[in-house]
């Protein structure tokens, strides 16, 4: 399995969608270290995975961004 490369504000595709109204599987990526912490764009949860746990759960990156997505 490839590795995916991601930094900090990146907007991910993740396997599975978060379980809000919005059904989404698109989030942005608040925080990067021994945690990833990524926010739901479609009702601005955030969510704290671990590294290993993240890079199972990631299916794509999307866009890069030089910031936070209002």
């Amino acid at each position: 399995m490839a590795l995916i490369e991601y930094a900090l504000y990146d907007e991910v595709e993740m396997k599975r969608p978060h379980p809000c109204a919005g059904k989404n599987r698109r989030f942005q990526i608040v925080r990067v270290g021994a945690d990833i912490k990524i926010k739901c764009l479609a009702c601005g949860n955030v969510l704290m995975l671990d590294r290993d746990s993240f890079n199972h759960k990631i299916k794509k990156v999307i866009a890069h961004h030089d910031g936070p997505i209002s």
